[in-house]
């Protein structure tokens, strides 16, 4: 087994996949960009009432969970806190944004709903990052 993978705390990686949702369930909530996000999006109430969010839940926590999982790899087993919040953040912002960019542009997305995603990743990467890299 690779000494990056034999040096994962499993612990921080599931912490790190929740805390995804808690700043989801924040930065999706009224008090922040749910309406703005919704009409950018071209979603009504109505649609996400009438969606599987057992399933939708279940599988974007098995998605952020292997995100979590690679990006402890990524960040291998020296990372501290300073390294895990900058390389998080630089995967947000450079490799998850401007690939949601690309798809964005081709797809014609409004740029509102680019930011308020693209921030979202920003911010759950740097995130993730800080607690994989301070808890070893």
């Amino acid at each position: 087994m690779s000494s990056a993978i034999a040096s994962i705390n499993y612990w921080a990686v599931l912490v790190a996949a929740v805390a995804s949702f808690i700043v989801g369930g924040l930065w999706y909530s009224p008090a922040m960009f749910h309406r703005s996000w919704m009409h950018a999006a071209g979603l009504n109430e109505a649609q996400l009432q009438n969606a599987s969010m057992g399933m939708i839940f279940g599988v974007a926590f098995l998605l952020m969970l292997v995100a979590a999982f690679v990006l402890a790899m990524f960040l291998g087993p020296t990372a501290d806190l300073a390294f895990g919040v900058t390389a998080g953040l630089m995967v947000g912002i450079a490799w998850v944004a401007t690939a949601f960019g690309v798809v964005y542009l081709f797809e014609r997305r409004p740029l509102r709903l680019f930011w308020i995603n693209a921030g979202y990743q920003a911010v759950v990467y740097a995130l993730m990052g800080a607690i994989l890299g301070a808890w070893h």
